[in-house]
């Protein structure tokens, strides 16, 4: 999270398993008004959700909010497209990265800073099974080694 981090909400943890990170983006969301009560009782699932950039202005796509239980019948629809605030420089320069193949736009973490939801945004690259195993060697060769001069350091 950038500097002056706030209150972690969600994250999405199989985003780093499956993509390899190049650069991350801090965004505002554009909400309804239930819906940021939903995610300061952090009622939000990022699993599968994405976005995309469309005449010049970046969606974010299935990332369910659940309703709010002393909403009325005005609360949202849990999937709906909830459009992102980036500045014109960020977005242009991302619609630029985005054209290249294989790369996406993965949100990784959403919190409140500062009273507002904001979600970080990673362009991703999807990674290959290999890689995928690749890390997770690396990953549990770097743990055994955490165990070993643990171990010796109690010794």
């Amino acid at each position: 999270m950038p500097k002056g981090e706030g209150k972690l909400i969600a994250q999405n943890k199989k985003a780093r398993h499956d993509f390899s990170i190049e650069e991350t983006y801090e965004a505002g969301m554009v909400l309804k008004g239930t819906e940021i009560k939903s995610i300061r009782n952090s009622r939000v699932n990022l699993k599968d959700s994405f976005a995309r950039i469309q005449k010049g202005e970046v969606f974010l796509y299935n990332m369910h909010v659940s309703p709010y239980e002393q909403g009325n019948i005005h609360n949202h629809d849990p999937l709906r497209t909830r459009k992102l605030l980036l500045h014109k420089k960020q977005i242009s320069k991302l619609i630029g990265e985005t054209k290249e193949a294989g790369y996406s736009l993965i949100p990784l973490k959403l919190y409140i800073k500062n009273g507002v939801a904001k979600v970080l945004i990673g362009l991703a690259k999807g990674k290959k099974k290999y890689d995928k195993r690749e890390d997770l060697k690396k990953k549990e060769a770097k743990r055994d080694i955490e165990r070993a001069f643990k171990a010796r350091q109690q010794d």
